[in-house]
């Protein structure tokens, strides 16, 4: 193999990565996973809660589903505020 067809193959395979990396990104930001992980989140918290036989069940699993939508509706304003923080040290 020659120094071209090495090179073609580089950068073939750093595309390849770059699609995969970019599809990594979409889906971290995506509301399929926040909207999913909130439903798990619901579930579990129900779960455990009828199994320590608490009151309100249903209404008192909200609380750590809110929790973790806030939380991921909140990080992109603390990474905002954070990297320019860091561009200024």
């Amino acid at each position: 193999m020659n120094d071209l067809d090495e090179i073609k193959n580089e950068l073939s395979a750093i595309k390849g990565r770059n699609v995969r990396v970019e599809s990594d990104k979409a889906w971290e930001v995506s509301w399929t996973r926040r909207i999913s992980i909130m439903i798990l989140t619901y579930v579990i918290a129900s779960i455990w809660l009828l199994v320590i036989r608490e009151n309100h069940i249903y209404l008192k699993a909200v609380v750590p589903t809110l929790g973790y939508l806030l939380s991921t509706l909140s990080i992109p304003v603390i990474k905002k505020i954070w990297l320019s923080a860091k561009r200024t040290d």
